[in-house]
């Protein structure tokens, strides 16, 4: 007599309806996708972060200068489309004494620009 109670609220979870958790029997193929998703971004980060620090006075100048192999090198591994570079690198002139103080910040705006 359990089993179809335990059906039937099984399936009653299963809607369209908006929720915070989603279909619970895609739990599974959501959490390795996450997982998947998070491996992904952690290595272009890491890329990122090492390019930024390796680099880190040069880029600021040029982002100063309005662009340069270093700070291309960092748009390219952060993801950062080409079209989008021109207005990117004026958001990053507008914020250039928060990246004086940390390349950290750096890091993430372009992290952030690239999606």
């Amino acid at each position: 007599m359990r089993w179809p109670l335990i059906t039937v609220l099984l399936l009653a979870a299963c809607s369209n309806e908006a929720n915070h958790l989603g279909n619970p029997l895609m739990l599974p193929v959501t959490g390795v996708s996450t997982v998947i998703g998070n491996a992904a971004y952690e290595k272009r980060r890491g890329q990122v972060e090492l390019i930024v620090k390796s680099n880190y006075d040069t880029i600021r100048q040029e982002i100063g200068a309005g662009g340069g192999p270093a700070l291309t090198k960092a748009m390219d591994a952060a993801g950062i489309p080409v079209s989008e570079r021109p207005a990117r690198i004026i958001q990053l002139q507008s914020d250039i004494g928060i990246y004086h103080a940390s390349p950290g910040a750096l890091v993430t705006a372009l992290m952030v620009y690239g999606g």
